[in-house]
């Protein structure tokens, strides 16, 4: 396959200035579980100099959200045996640190690990945990008998009133989160109190990770955050004959995580002094309904909000489909998380396809059928629409490093 003339990508006939950035996935594209797929590190030797100095912005994009991003960092500078900053992880729950509105409300958090440590170094002051709910509240957890209290008297410790839910992650005892985050949202933030019906809409839920599924060790893939979110809206709806609502969706293939990974893109370009404007993001992933959709929704984005130069008529196409309202409450509050972030310039977002996770070719749909594709099983949340075209990735490789192979050779790009 030949690349694009030096002119059209921007380069020199030998460029060594990058107009283009990566957007690496790390589940799957560079570890299965902990074990490390062998093309990474090959492919990470081509990206850096001889100093270890990254020749083209480079921002890891997980959905993970159970450490906090130095830890990431730290691990991925081990795993890959190139110097990885904080800077350039994004976690699933980066962007909260732009939904300020909160920062100061008393909000609880669901999710495993170091969770007051992840929220505080997000901004948040009040974080409670499910954990400390179930401790002020010992009666309102009852599905494990051997968990139950021995003194059945309600606990007098008082509680301020809980003003928000923010889901991290998947948490470890499902049915503990189900039940507490229930109870707060039927109480309007008072859980221990009777039920009200009339509490609707109930308070703000923000989530991180819509993966229904993910890939580690073993053959299959297992069960993401997504999976649990689906137990959570259907519980309720159940309960309530309502729908939940999302006051914001983040972590991929949300719009506002691949805007907030180009803030961070642009951010190494400055910080590097790289004049070339980026023109081209290339999302590297192993999950059609997370990577490759996220991906071209974003590209979408870019080329509606170029030709129109209007971001609000897709806002509400971003936020999703059967849901009632995804990102639209933001739009209450000023868009005020957009503020944060400098407008969208990419002219472009590719997606690249690996086959070392998720996807793989003998078992997925397949995809130069177009036919076929609006039979599949749409793995996605529940508040985006499937549209057949967003599941087509631009390009398939083997791995990651004949990822960075093929986009070297689309941008014409040979660092010395």
């Amino acid at each position: 396959m030949c690349g694009p003339s030096a002119e059209r990508s921007g380069h020199s006939a030998l460029g060594v200035l990058p107009s283009f950035g990566f957007l690496f996935d790390i589940d799957g594209v560079l570890v299965r579980g902990r074990t490390p797929i062998p093309a990474a590190r090959t492919a990470f030797q081509k990206l850096v100099n001889s100093q270890g100095q990254f020749l083209v912005p480079v921002v890891f994009v997980t959905n993970a959200g159970n450490c906090l991003r130095q830890k990431k960092a730290d691990q991925l500078s081990h795993l890959l045996g190139v110097p990885i900053s904080q800077d350039q992880v994004m976690m699933s729950h980066s962007p909260l640190r732009m939904f300020k509105h909160y920062h100061e409300k008393c909000v609880l958090v669901s999710g495993q690990g170091p969770l007051l440590d992840i929220s505080q170094d997000l901004g948040f002051c009040q974080p409670i945990t499910i954990d400390t709910l179930r401790e002020k509240r010992p009666l309102l957890d009852a599905v494990d008998h051997d968990r139950r209290p021995n003194v059945l008297s309600p606990s007098a410790v008082e509680l301020p009133k809980i003003e928000a839910v923010v889901l991290f992650g998947e948490p470890v005892r499902w049915e503990t989160s189900l039940q507490l985050i229930i109870d707060v949202l039927l109480t309007s933030g008072y859980p221990g109190n009777p039920y009200k019906q009339e509490n609707y809409p109930h308070i703000p839920v923000l989530a991180c990770n819509m993966d229904l599924m993910w890939v580690a060790e073993a053959q299959s893939p297992r069960f993401g955050h997504g999976t649990f979110m689906v137990c959570l809206e259907n519980i309720y709806k159940k309960i309530t004959g309502k729908e939940l609502k999302y006051e914001a969706l983040m972590g991929k293939p949300s719009r506002l995580t691949y805007q907030y990974a180009e803030h961070l893109i642009r951010a190494q370009a400055l910080q590097r002094s790289w004049e070339q404007p980026i023109q081209t993001l290339y999302a590297v992933g192993d999950n059609l309904m997370t990577d490759v959709y996220g991906a071209n929704l974003y590209n979408r984005y870019l080329q509606e909000s170029s030709s129109t130069g209007s971001r609000s008529r897709l806002q509400a196409k971003v936020s999703g489909g059967r849901g009632p309202a995804t990102l639209s409450q933001d739009h209450e509050l000023g868009l005020s998380w957009e503020n944060e972030l400098a407008a969208a310039a990419a002219a472009h977002c590719r997606s690249v396809l690996v086959c070392t996770g998720v996807y793989t070719p003998h078992t997925e749909l397949a995809l130069d059928t177009r036919d076929s594709i609006p039979d599949t099983v749409f793995h996605g949340h529940r508040d985006f629409r499937f549209d057949p075209a967003l599941v087509e990735p631009d390009h398939i490789v083997p791995d990651v490093d004949a990822a960075v192979d093929l986009v070297f050779q689309l941008e014409n790009f040979a660092p010395n």
